[in-house]
């Protein structure tokens, strides 16, 4: 597993139905070390924290085995780092392999997963298509977001390393589908609810699963 792009951004504002907003999504690459604390990465702005950053979603991590999956279905080739919003563009650690609660070692960081990344509104003024939130939450392929256990800085290219397995076993992809296909299935979502890791965002969203199951 290995870091293959740091990306941050101030922040930028937009027009969205006659109103302006501000977004820090249009990440970049940097080639410097970044300091990642609890809060964030050092550099990086957010816009709205009601939506994104806080203790939870302190780092946004994407894979990059995905930006091939996307280049046909977009009809681009130009997709730089950064480009679905992420700090980090990782490698080897997709959905089906990076579990709710699991804890890495990235550079002199230690970080813990929480929780699959929800799109919004400003991802698909980011594409130049409102129909790609949908198409991004289908796919399945959303990334994660970690809370920070250890500051420390990290950079392009750094090794990864997986320090503890969380014991429940959901994947980011298992609990996808607990929210948005297999919703009925109250066993694997008591499960998820079980895992301390878990942020309140998404224990709230799978308790009104459980709820209505």
């Amino acid at each position: 597993m290995k870091l293959i792009a740091v990306n941050i951004a101030q922040a930028k504002q937009l027009s969205y139905r006659g109103q302006a907003v501000q977004t820090g999504i249009f990440k970049e690459p940097v080639t410097k070390p970044v300091m990642v604390r609890t809060s964030g990465l050092d550099g990086d702005k957010v816009a709205d924290l009601s939506v994104h950053g806080g203790v939870y979603k302190a780092v946004y991590a994407y894979p990059v085995e995905h930006y091939e999956y996307w280049k046909p279905r977009l009809g681009r080739m130009d997709l730089p780092f950064g480009q679905f919003g992420e700090n980090m563009t990782v490698e080897g650690m997709t959905e089906d392999r990076v579990q709710i609660g699991d804890v890495f070692r990235i550079g002199d960081a230690v970080l813990q997963v929480t929780q699959p990344r929800l799109p919004c509104y400003k991802l698909a003024l980011k594409m130049g298509s409102m129909k790609f939130p949908k198409q991004f939450l289908a796919s399945g392929r959303v990334g994660y977001y970690f809370r920070v256990l250890e500051e420390g800085t990290v950079g392009r290219g750094d090794r990864i390393q997986r320090v503890s397995v969380d014991p429940a076993g959901v994947t980011i992809q298992a609990i996808v589908r607990l929210a948005f296909t297999d919703n009925g299935d109250t066993p694997a979502i008591k499960k998820a609810l079980a895992i301390p890791a878990l942020s309140q965002e998404w224990r709230s969203l799978l308790e009104e699963r459980l709820a209505a199951a």
